[in-house]
């Protein structure tokens, strides 16, 4: 019996020994801290029905039990080729999502809307990668309508390498930008990287939405069928309030409605516009759009707003960032109407060779903000290094804000002085590695 036969009958996968539903397919996935292989006995024992294991080694002699172990060259291409089957098996529209930042929250926004009419199959959190994509497809069943799947990128060829298994009908990039230079080499190499899913869009006849007024992904989509949006197109959006929460007014088609949003930040509008687009094309009514909008709270350190209580508050938006994503949040927050601003800025990874030139970028756009911050506190190396290295110019303009370093959030979080005179709002914003979160803790207590 073929893999896919035995999945036909048994649809559940699992990777982990820890969570084996009774009757599912267990891959055993290699890391570098561990080998799938040696819990294969385990997971059957747990009530898996099959284990698909790359080390002969570990299937036993007896017949009766070696029957339940299927060996191959290696898992991971295993569980990418079964999802690819299972995706050349659906007749759904599959919507595939990638860019450089907003990707998760228009994957979530875009949900939230097609969910208001469809039985909506989405990626769950930000599994995005070579094994979290291959899982979500293979958690698409008969009854799901519409199948939303985040595509996420580190190397040139991730992109290109996941359209293959996914086949998307339908493609979004949000943007492109700084990010991963370590891998992708350059912003070209982001873009070029990126817009492997439009290459994957022309060769199945699918079709891409796309914002209009992005001059680098526009030239990108000659020659593909397009849906535009943004500053073109049947739906467009205004902003007319960010104090905190995004306000804006969408239009589409004729219509015109008001939507109040919980999202953080003007750099969300054309994520929410994005969302709104596709509701559209799938024929998602106008205040079913709304209400799905507005209903949308963002999750896990993404623009979100946490109160203090005493007129404190914290934008906790320590996921990830990027020169890009940390420039908009940079420049979204100078313009709010808090009295007192502060700001707590974590190193960006995976730079490569730009990493510091990068970071002195920041701190240049800091010293010419028109905004003051009370406090401006920043962590990792990286920072640290850009700020010792400032010209005379830049670090007087900087001075205009008391401005700190600390090589670790630990150490951040050890200084009470800093932390304790932190009113107002602060924002904080950083990539995973320098786990701000700590930050936040602190500031919660």
């Amino acid at each position: 019996m073929s893999l896919y036969e035995i999945y036909c009958q048994h649809p559940i996968v699992t990777t982990d020994s820890r969570n084996c539903p009774e009757g599912s397919i267990f891959f055993a996935l290699r890391g570098e801290r561990f080998d799938g292989n040696q819990y294969a006995a385990e997971v059957l024992q747990k009530g898996c029905v099959c284990a698909v294991v790359d080390d002969a080694g570990v299937i036993p002699a007896d017949p009766a039990l070696a029957k339940k172990y299927m060996l191959v060259a290696d898992v991971l291409t295993a569980l990418q080729e079964l999802a690819a089957e299972h995706r050349r098996h659906l007749t759904i529209p599959v919507i595939g999502i990638t860019g450089t930042n907003g990707k998760t929250t228009t994957k979530e926004l875009t949900n939230a809307v097609l969910s208001q009419k469809y039985n909506v199959l989405a990626t769950q959190g930000n599994l995005n990668n070579q094994i979290g994509v291959p899982l979500t497809l293979l958690k698409i069943r008969p009854e799901h309508e519409i199948a939303i799947i985040e595509m996420g990128a580190n190397h040139p060829m991730d992109i290109a390498d996941l359209c293959a298994i996914v086949r998307p009908d339908f493609g979004l990039i949000t943007n492109v930008g700084k990010a991963h230079l370590l891998g992708f080499g350059s912003l070209e190499g982001v873009v070029e990287a990126k817009t492997k899913l439009y290459d994957s869009l022309r060769e199945t006849g699918g079709t891409a939405f796309i914002d209009a007024g992005n001059e680098l992904l526009v030239p990108r989509a000659v020659g593909l069928k397009t849906i535009p949006y943004g500053s073109a197109g049947d739906v467009q959006g205004r902003m007319t309030d960010c104090s905190p929460f995004l306000s804006l007014e969408l239009c589409i088609g004729q219509e015109k409605v008001g939507i109040s949003t919980n999202l953080i930040g003007s750099y969300n509008l054309i994520n929410v516009v994005a969302a709104a687009a596709v509701g559209h094309r799938f024929g998602v009514e106008t205040a079913q759009i709304k209400a799905a909008i507005e209903g949308y709270r963002p999750q896990n350190m993404r623009s979100q707003l946490v109160d203090l209580g005493h007129d404190n508050f914290l934008i906790l938006d320590a996921y990830n960032a990027n020169p890009t994503s940390m420039a908009a949040a940079i420049g979204s927050f100078a313009h709010n109407s808090a009295a007192h601003k502060n700001l707590i800025l974590g190193s960006m990874g995976e730079l490569g060779e730009e990493s510091q030139a990068e970071h002195r970028r920041i701190l240049e756009l800091l010293a010419d903000a028109d905004a003051t911050f009370d406090s401006i506190l920043l962590v990792g190396e990286e920072f640290t290094k850009a700020f010792k290295a400032l010209s005379d110019g830049v670090a007087v303009a900087l001075a205009k804000h008391t401005t700190r370093c600390y090589a670790t959030s630990d150490a951040l979080c050890a200084d009470d002085s800093a932390l304790k005179n932190l009113c107002g709002t602060t924002l904080i914003k950083g990539s995973r590695s320098v786990q701000l979160e700590k930050v936040a803790d602190v500031l919660r207590k």
